[in-house]
């Protein structure tokens, strides 16, 4: 049989093996992962034929043992920071899942995450780093979805929003085809899990005239028999975060377990600032501004000042609240900082001018990913443009937590 590609071992933490692979598939080191990960738990059994003829040619060149190749591979996918729990009591999947902010928050809990998928590659990088697991890719393909297993206990999902075609008609399962939400409501009338735990941007609610959002709403309480209370807005400054982040939520649980009330996790009693998740050592130059970018900002801010606008970059004092951090651009230039600590203004990167005399800096990656609630030993494998996207495109893990712990009270019961 001819090979058609080899690649590095070091895809999983060691670069002195080799793997040859049979047959090019995206999903093959998800198939690998997720099959080491779900050992004692009954769901290996979806991975395991293709895993194994991919672990079994480990030994191609001679390299490792097949046998020995498993057992390093399962030493490397525990050797992480949040490694998949031997003792659980639920089960759930975890769609459009980033870097994790779902499985933080319901493996903190007692979850056992059983399916992940997303598409990003960097994403996935950090989520391999963190979980010791590599995320299925297009949730929209059928070769993807045949791997989601059966039997789990809440589905996940972060998932995108988008505007259904639904004109003179009901607004029902048919319309929403085409569109990543389809995609769920897929997964959740084949698999039929307990509860449903959804989050999106704020706008989904005015989205497209609030049809997108009633689309969905009918969708899952009518064409799919769930129980699904209004969706709420819950900001995550409220949940222990130093962040103005509101994002809806929709809660759901499936017919057949007679819930008929569900009321969303009441707010901390403490706030939390910019203060609290300020670096604690000096800051390397490269994140602060320079000269001309400074001034390109400030002259920005004052033509839409001129015009009655209160658009523009904005400097977040020690004890503010930071905006919500966001992938593009305007999510750093908003959340800027005052920091006097530099005393080495020499340019550690190219750049147009000098390194600002005001002592004005970028928020870095790692306080990002504070303000979403991730915790210091999260780690962060990529660059920083990829970082502040990854965390920008992030859920806020307390918030998460905090609803999710109102979802296992349920759903336990």
């Amino acid at each position: 049989m001819k090979i058609k590609e080899t690649i590095s071992i070091e895809d999983f933490g060691d670069s002195k093996y080799k793997i040859r692979i049979i047959e090019p598939a995206e999903n093959r080191r998800a198939i690998i992962t997720h099959y080491l990960n779900n050992q004692s738990n009954g769901v290996t059994a979806k991975f395991k034929k293709e895993a194994i003829n991919y672990i079994n040619d480990f030994s191609s060149s001679n390299d490792i043992a097949a046998e020995e190749a498993l057992q390093y591979l399962l030493f490397e996918l525990h050797d992480v920071p949040f490694p998949s729990p031997k003792k659980y009591d639920f089960k759930f999947i975890d769609l459009f899942a980033g870097i994790g902010g779902f499985r933080l928050a319901l493996q903190s809990l007692g979850g056992k995450c059983v399916f992940t998928s997303e598409w990003d590659n960097e994403a996935k990088k950090t989520y391999r780093a963190n979980f010791g697991e590599v995320p299925f890719g297009d949730i929209t393909k059928e070769e993807t979805k045949q791997f989601i297993p059966d039997d789990f206990d809440i589905l996940c999902a972060g998932f995108p929003c988008q505007a259904f075609s639904i004109a003179g008609k009901r607004g029902g399962f048919e319309d929403t085809r085409g569109t990543l939400f389809f995609d769920v409501a897929e997964i959740i009338k084949r698999k039929q899990p307990k509860a449903i735990f959804l989050e999106n941007v704020k706008g989904l609610r005015s989205h497209d005239k609030g049809r997108t959002l009633s689309t969905i709403l009918n969708v899952l309480r009518n064409d799919l028999g769930y129980y699904v209370p209004e969706p709420e807005i819950i900001n995550a400054k409220n949940f222990g975060v130093a962040q103005n982040r509101e994002r809806i939520y929709i809660v759901g649980f499936r017919g057949d377990l007679n819930i008929n009330h569900f009321e969303y996790p009441e707010k901390f009693n403490e706030t939390f600032v910019f203060e609290d998740i300020r670096e604690k050592n000096v800051v390397p130059s490269k994140y602060y501004l320079s000269t001309q970018y400074l001034d390109t900002l400030k002259k920005h801010k004052q033509r839409h000042s001129d015009k009655g606008n209160g658009f523009g970059y904005e400097i977040i004092p020690d004890d503010g609240i930071a905006n919500a951090v966001v992938c593009g651009g305007m999510g750093r230039e908003r959340n800027l900082v005052y920091d006097d600590r530099l005393e080495d203004f020499t340019p550690t990167t190219k750049i147009k001018g000098e390194v600002n005399r005001e002592y004005i800096r970028k928020m870095t990656p790692r306080e990002w990913a504070r303000l979403q609630g991730y915790p210091d030993d999260f780690i962060i494998p990529v660059a920083d443009a990829s970082a502040y996207k990854q965390f920008g495109n992030s859920v806020a893990v307390p918030a998460i937590k905090a609803t999710a712990f109102e979802i296992i009270k349920h759903i336990k019961l």
